[in-house]
């Protein structure tokens, strides 16, 4: 049983989704720290005056619980559009790269579907001849055979 863990463990995928979380841990926190010494401030000195951040005291004063803070929400956005950038380009795109070098097609869009007449399954591929589910002969689809005259 032991082994069968340590197998499933050591297959290659696993370890590359494993290093691959630890490096987007690391960016997050990162962009984290650039997010909140940074953009954070700048935020806030948009309020101007002698407020807290970019928001509005919807309660008594003092209370944070009732301060809607717009500035910390703007600053999550642009937290997310900056980690999910870094991940981007430095993960996936390299990624991608590296699988292509090997063969293998990675985040490609999905080809053209189709939706079975007799069991209304929608994820046939466009050339299939019957389908994955109910196995039913698909009708030829437009233009997925070459046409002979």
């Amino acid at each position: 049983m032991l082994k069968g863990f340590k197998n499933f463990l050591m297959r290659g995928d696993i370890i590359t989704i494993a290093v691959g979380l630890v490096i987007a841990l690391a960016f997050s926190t990162l962009i984290k720290a650039f997010t909140d010494f940074v953009i954070n401030p700048v935020v806030a000195r948009l309020q101007g005056g002698q407020s807290v951040g970019l928001g509005w005291q919807l309660g008594e004063e003092g209370n944070d619980a009732t301060y809607l803070d717009l500035g910390q929400f703007i600053s999550a956005l642009i937290y997310f559009i900056i980690f999910m950038a870094v991940i981007y380009f430095c993960i996936v795109v390299p990624y991608k790269h590296y699988q292509s070098r090997h063969g293998v097609a990675v985040f490609q869009e999905p080809g053209p579907v189709k939706t079975c007449p007799a069991c209304l399954s929608e994820d046939l591929p466009a050339a299939a001849s019957r389908c994955l589910h109910c196995t039913s002969e698909q009708p030829p689809t437009v233009g997925a055979g070459s046409a002979r005259v």
